[in-house]
C-alpha cells in the first residue's frame, strides 16, 4: 500500500536524523498523534484531507524529503483509493461519446444541450403550499366581505 510506504519513508528519515517524535512534533508544530498516524500510514483519524496534506508537506520538508514527490505520491494514492469508476469504463464512455459526435456531424443533427436551458421542475410540496396560500387568502377575503355585509 502506497500510504504505508510514505509513512515508512518518513519514519526511516526521522530515525536516520536521530530525531524522536517529540522533537519532530515541537519543531513542526504537528501533533504527535498526527505524526504517529502519518508514519503508520493511517489516514482514518484525519477528518480534513487538506490538513493532512499540509502536515505531509511540512513533515517532508522538515525531514529533508522532496515534498513535491510526497504530495504527488499521496495524490496518486488518494486517486486510486477514491476512484470508483474503472479507467476502462471511462475510456469506453469517451469513445462512445466521440462516435456519437461523429455520427451527429455526418447527419448534420448536432445538438447543443445546456443545463441552464432545462426547465426547472417544481416539487409537489411547493404546489401544495401555493394552493394552501391561495385558499387562505380566499377564505380571508370571504370573511372580510361577510363582516362588511353584516355591518
Amino acid at each position: 500500500m502506497l500510504l504505508n510506504e510514505i509513512g515508512s519513508d518518513f519514519k526511516q528519515a526521522r530515525n536516520s536524523a536521530g530525531l524522536n517524535l517529540d522533537e519532530a512534533s515541537s519543531d513542526t508544530n504537528i501533533p504527535i498523534e498526527a505524526l504517529e498516524q502519518i508514519e503508520a500510514g493511517s489516514i482514518g483519524s484525519f477528518k480534513d484531507i487538506f490538513k493532512l496534506k499540509e502536515y505531509l508537506q511540512i513533515y517532508a520538508k522538515y525531514l529533508g524529503l522532496d515534498p513535491t514527490r510526497v504530495i504527488d505520491d499521496f495524490n496518486e494514492y488518494m486517486f486510486e483509493y477514491t476512484s470508483k469508476i474503472p479507467l476502462d469504463d471511462l475510456g469506453k464512455k469517451i469513445e462512445e461519446k466521440e462516435r456519437q459526435m461523429l455520427e451527429e456531424e455526418k447527419t448534420g443533427d448536432i445538438r447543443v444541450v445546456s443545463p441552464y436551458l432545462r426547465p426547472k421542475e417544481q416539487s409537489q410540496a411547493m404546489k401544495y403550499i401555493i394552493i394552501a396560500i391561495v385558499i387562505i387568502i380566499l377564505s380571508a377575503v370571504t370573511v372580510i366581505w361577510a363582516i362588511k355585509q353584516v355591518s
